[in-house]
């Protein structure tokens, strides 16, 4: 199956999609950690985040928005590359080690751009939910995608 990605032109509001799913590991968030030098214990060290009151080793919450960010790209909806022009993103429960995670994403608010002819803005908001159905964080992503030339 081959996926074909959206123009502007092809979304409409209330469009939704489920993402694959994430496993969260260990070395996934130790690798994170070395990755952007965020070495906070709670998110290295076993038995100092045994002993916080989060109970066991937690992810970065950022770790959570990137993977979210990632998934959005691997369903079956999505755009022509474009521009991101940012996130309202809330950190809602851990994420913990053995977390299988996906996102679920649907079109919220749609307008073309004002400031681009031949772009338009989306309002994607998106839950990442875990394996007991939990959504851990959620938020919206603003994305200006390309528009359909027209003939």
């Amino acid at each position: 199956m081959s996926i074909v990605e959206k123009y502007w032109d092809d979304a409409r509001e209330g469009d939704e999609c489920i993402s694959p799913t994430y496993t969260v590991t260990r070395e996934r968030i130790l690798a994170y950690a070395d990755l952007t030098g965020d070495h906070t214990p709670v998110h290295v060290d076993e038995a100092y985040a045994n002993a916080s009151h989060f109970g066991c080793l937690v992810a970065h919450g950022l770790f959570g928005l990137s993977i979210a960010d990632g998934l959005k790209t691997q369903c079956d909806y999505r755009f022509l590359p474009g521009m991101s022009l940012g996130w309202t993103w809330d950190f809602v429960l851990p994420i913990k080690v053995g977390d299988v995670l996906h996102v679920r994403m649907r079109v919220g608010a749609m307008r073309p751009s004002n400031s681009r002819p031949g772009w338009g803005i989306v309002v994607l908001p998106s839950e990442l939910i875990n394996q007991h159905g939990q959504v851990v964080q959620r938020g919206e992503h603003r994305l200006m995608v390309p528009r359909r030339v027209e003939a």
